[in-house]
């Protein structure tokens, strides 16, 4: 009997021993580790400097109410979320990428706000484990089956330029009436998608573009490319680009001769209170497509009351509720794979992660049911056209009801 109880004993404390000392999990990416009273570092590469810093205050703003929302406390541990200026820009994402991807702290990134900068970005955040979810990405080149390995960690709740490009053509053709159209991008892999897809699908619905064209982002003499637009007769020109070339494009517009009756429309890159600054009164009449804030109900109406207390005025640009969105879509995941021990330590493995954020299926966010695919498009996209009025202007404020709808 004591021959049996020491065993018992012995039995015990060797089981009790390796319960303790078990070796923390492993994962193919590495784990990081996150010991008691540490945060969880969550961090962003949003354009928060120059012409379109709105973008990035915008979508900054929407996490910190995401994390609000969930008192700052993810699995008993604070969440540090701090990031780098991406300058909306390819060079800007390289460098905030690289930034980011030399702090082996980093769980998982947010952004970025523009494709151009996620082009060279994603590839470095990955490289380095770091998955990302960019709230305001929209370049279809982004989620592509053709795009590589090298995007495997990269997400996004934004929607798809293969939508939105094609509800602005159908509106041009659908409610305007008109038969003939001009694009102007920027060389970005934002806007030189998106007015590609608007041109295929006018052409196919019967329309004729009459002039594609481009600018610089630095360009601040649009007169020659308009000059040269004017003489093909365009009656609607389509421009999704960013704040500054696009305020430019704006005003010029309306000293160059024959464009007196000409429709006028942007995309999401410019939907901002800066390009109303930048264009002024010019910009009354014209359209914008962006996200339906009207398809985003009650929660959304609260999202709002919240962001006027937390930061006295009202939302500045249109993916706020998008990056809303994103921070949820990677609490939710973490909740899911890290592995707790009972002081409280966390072990979040990297692939793990990233398996679970491509996994996510029917997580409801203020932007819809966010179900991501194997590419990692995940937004329920919902597209809505605006059309800029007076006191959208004299008030910088953005209309928040729709002029059209493709549904």
């Amino acid at each position: 009997m004591k021959r049996s109880l020491i065993l018992f004993v012995a039995l015990f404390m060797f089981m009790a021993a390796s319960i303790v000392f078990a070796a923390p999990p492993t994962d193919p990416l590495g784990v990081v580790t996150i010991k008691p009273g540490e945060p969880i570092h969550i961090a962003y590469w949003f354009v928060t400097a120059g012409s379109d810093s709105t973008l990035g205050i915008d979508t900054k703003r929407g996490v910190e109410i995401a994390i609000d929302d969930i008192k700052n406390n993810l699995l008993g541990h604070k969440i540090k979320f701090d990031g780098q200026d991406s300058g909306c820009n390819a060079e800007g994402g390289q460098a905030a990428a690289t930034k980011l991807a030399s702090d082996p702290t980093i769980v998982a990134a947010v952004g970025s706000n523009c494709s151009s900068e996620a082009k060279p970005g994603a590839p470095i955040l990955w490289n380095a484990g770091i998955a990302t979810v960019s709230p305001s990405n929209t370049a279809p080149y982004l989620t592509d089956p053709k795009r590589g390995s090298t995007y495997d960690g990269y997400l996004r709740t934004a929607h798809n330029d293969k939508v939105q490009g094609a509800v602005a053509a159908n509106f041009a053709l659908k409610s305007l009436k008109v038969k003939k159209a001009a694009t102007i991008h920027d060389g970005s892999v934002y806007a030189e998608q998106l007015a590609n897809v608007f041109a295929e699908t006018f052409k196919k619905n019967g329309g004729t573009i009459v002039a594609q064209e481009a600018v610089a982002p630095t360009d601040t003499d649009m007169k020659p490319v308009l000059t040269k637009i004017v003489t093909a007769k365009p009656e609607f020109i389509y421009y999704p680009i960013f704040v500054a070339a696009a305020g430019h494009i704006t005003r010029q517009v309306k000293e160059v001769s024959g464009f007196e009756k000409v429709y006028l429309m942007s995309a999401d890159g410019a939907f901002s209170v800066d390009f109303y600054k930048a264009a002024g009164e010019s910009a009354v009449g014209m359209y914008h497509s962006s996200p339906d804030f009207e398809a985003f109900g009650k929660v959304y109406e609260d999202f709002i009351q919240k962001h006027i207390k937390k930061y006295g005025e009202k939302t500045l640009a249109p993916f706020h509720a998008h990056a809303y969105d994103a921070a949820n879509l990677i609490f939710k995941a973490i909740e899911k794979v890290a592995k707790k021990e009972k002081d409280g330590t966390l072990y979040i493995g990297r692939k793990a992660l990233r398996d679970a954020l491509y996994a996510t299926k029917n997580l409801k966010g203020i932007t819809g049911n966010i179900n991501c695919n194997e590419y990692g498009d995940c937004a329920d996209p919902r597209i809505a056209v605006y059309k800029t009025s007076p006191e959208n202007v004299k008030k910088l404020e953005m209309p928040k009801k729709s002029f059209w709808k493709p549904y």
